[in-house]
């Protein structure tokens, strides 16, 4: 399955299906990230139930500390 990610075109491993197995794979699980799916914001209790599908636009905002 093919996804636009942060606008970039990106082959999904055949092992993700759903918002919060994509986190997963880039190791975002445990931090605070904003998703967008195609333009809509979801809530954090969706990641798991979302089903991403092909040509689906995705947006991770993760926040940095520092100073």
């Amino acid at each position: 399955m093919i996804i636009q990610l942060n606008g970039k075109s990106i082959q999904l491993a055949e092992n993700i299906f759903t918002v919060k197995d994509l986190l997963l794979s880039y190791q975002l699980e445990n931090r605070i990230v904003v998703v967008e799916v195609n333009k809509e914001i979801l809530y954090r209790e969706l990641y798991g139930t979302t089903a991403l599908s092909n040509g689906d636009i995705v947006e991770l905002i993760h926040f940095v500390g520092g100073g």
